[in-house]
C-alpha cells in the first residue's frame, strides 16, 4: 500500500491545510494502489500513487514522492 507522508512525519490526508514553497493550500485528494476509486486511477497506473495539492502560487500539482517542500498546517475541520 502506498502512504505518502510529509516530512514532519504525519500520513498526508485529502483537505490537509499545507505550505508548498512557502504558499498557503491544500490537499485536495490522495490516490494509492489498494484505492476502489476509479475517478483519480490514472494517478496510480502513472505514478503508483501520491496527492494533489492545490497551492496559490503553483495551481494544481501532483506529488508521488517526499517532497521537502510540503509543509504540513493542519488537518481540515
Amino acid at each position: 500500500m502506498f502512504l505518502l507522508t510529509y516530512c514532519s512525519g504525519e500520513q498526508i490526508q485529502a483537505g490537509d491545510r499545507i505550505l508548498y514553497r512557502n504558499e498557503p493550500g491544500r490537499v485536495e485528494f490522495v490516490v494509492r494502489s489498494d484505492d476502489p476509486e476509479l475517478e483519480n486511477r490514472w494517478y496510480v497506473e502513472q505514478f503508483g500513487g501520491g496527492c494533489m495539492i492545490v497551492a496559490q502560487g503553483f495551481g494544481s500539482v501532483f506529488i508521488s514522492e517526499p517532497d521537502e517542500d510540503l509543509e504540513f498546517l493542519g488537518r481540515a475541520g
